[in-house]
Order: structure tokens, then sequence, then C-alpha cells
């Protein structure tokens, strides 16, 4: 069969892998930091199988969170407080 590829790279990253509890919920994540990704993340949560690239743009966007990891505003609270965090 045959391929065409846009690309096959292979690159060294940084993971990361943090748990914290929060009020209501449980956060594990896995935070992987590339060049590829032009300064910002990428987050998967690992409990929900759900993942975003994500700067520090983003997490001010409203309501843009709370879409990527399906879940309320109220429960995406403490993992945008974390994200500012760990971007700035």
């Amino acid at each position: 069969m045959e391929r065409f590829f846009l690309y096959d790279d292979v690159e060294d990253t940084k993971t990361r892998f943090v748990s914290f509890a929060g009020k209501k919920l449980r956060y594990d994540l896995a935070i992987l930091q590339s060049g590829r990704f032009f300064g910002k993340v990428l987050v998967m949560d690992i409990q929900f199988g759900r993942f975003a690239i994500i700067g520090p743009d983003d997490i001010e966007e409203p309501g843009y969170l709370e879409h990527v990891y399906n879940r309320s505003e109220e429960e995406t609270v403490e993992l945008r407080e974390y994200l500012r965090e760990l971007l700035n």
C-alpha cells in the first residue's frame, strides 16, 4: 500500500504527570512540552481521555476548557487555575 506522508518526525518531549484533588474533582493530567506546539503544551486528561494543545490565550477563552474537556464551568475552575500557574 502506498502512503503519502505529510510528515514523520521523531522529537524529544518533556512529559509531566500531575494528579491533584480539587473541591469537586480529581484531576489526572499528562502534560507534554515540545517544540512542535509553538510554545503551547499538550494537556491530556487521563481519566476522561480528552486532550488539547493549550497556551495562555486558550485558558482565558470563555468556554474553551469546558468544551475541550467536556466539563461544566464549575468543574474547570481549578483546572484553569492550575494551567495558568503552569503556563506563566
